[in-house]
């Protein structure tokens, strides 16, 4: 192999670990909020020079965006996972893992937050999604792409992420935030039965930039008159909820009855940062939308 070629070999300790041992689809609240206080502990050294959390890849990017929004550090966090089984011949996680190494080591990736690297690409957890069952080019970041990429000699940062926030964890127990899909022909009793059941928030997958039909605007409604917060986001890939379609139940309606527009945050991650506004005391439609569109 060539002298230019061959990847950089350096010094790296390496101290694992093993907070917890499950399926990530058994990921929450709870989970996260002891996962935030590890990382941070661990940023917190001096000796240390970023955190790696190895994950499973279903909730890889809900728990990425989590830390990204409740860690406080000029450091790298780096999550990583592996679309293929470990008995497979081309297993991706040792070269994901390794690739994770070099990103935390290397002085460029300070600043930028915390990042999610699988099959030598880096995405920021703001954006990043899964978007394949079984591809290792799973995750992408849409029309924002790819804010680096590893190679065998050296790490390439091309772009930072600009719109990031800081939310100090304040409670162990997370209020309780759900998600209701809206879909063609729904009626709103998902949405209601949330309420009534003691949801403190809620988070609608709208269509388009933002709409759904008249008996989901009325679940919205009602949701607003218990004052619980609703945040409307779209199932749409790419793209910003807007308060732009004046029929009852567009976007306009809806954020002129008090909902609040996820901008482009995805439902998922919508919920995250509403969760974590709520136990942080912000409330209402002029705070939190602030907060979602920051």
């Amino acid at each position: 192999m060539p002298p230019a070629d061959r990847p950089k070999r350096f010094p790296a300790t390496i101290q694992v670990n093993n907070l917890s041992n499950v399926p990530s689809d058994y990921m929450d609240p709870g989970r996260w909020v002891q996962l935030s206080r590890e990382v941070q502990a661990a940023l917190d050294r001096p000796e240390v020079s970023g955190v790696i959390v190895s994950h499973g890849m279903d909730t890889l990017e809900e728990t990425a965006f989590w830390l990204d929004l409740t860690v406080k550090s000029s450091k790298p966090v780096v999550l990583i996972g592996a679309q293929r089984n470990a008995s497979s011949p081309d297993f991706d996680g040792p070269r994901n893992l390794l690739n994770a190494v070099r990103i935390a080591v290397d002085g460029q990736a300070r600043d930028k937050g915390v990042m999610l690297a699988m099959n030598n690409q880096i995405n920021a957890a703001r954006y990043v999604t899964k978007t394949h069952t079984t591809n290792v080019e799973t995750f992408n970041s849409g029309d924002f792409g790819f804010i680096g990429e590893v190679y065998p000699e050296r790490v390439i940062f091309t772009s930072a992420p600009q719109r990031r926030q800081h939310i100090p964890i304040r409670t162990d127990k997370m209020p309780d935030v759900e998600i209701v899909a809206m879909y063609g022909g729904a009626d709103g009793a998902a949405l209601r039965s949330a309420v009534d059941r003691g949801a403190r928030g809620i988070v609608v997958q709208a269509l388009g930039m933002g709409n759904m039909n008249v008996p989901m605007y009325e679940a919205v409604k009602y949701a607003i008159s218990k004052n619980v917060p609703v945040v409307v986001s779209t199932r749409v890939h790419n793209g910003r909820v807007l308060p732009s379609y004046g029929f009852v139940g567009g976007g306009k309606t809806t954020h002129e009855a008090g909902a609040v527009m996820a901008d482009d945050f995805k439902p998922a991650k919508a919920r995250i940062l509403l969760m974590l506004l709520l136990q942080g005391g912000v409330s209402g439609q002029a705070d939190l939308q602030a907060a979602f569109s920051r």
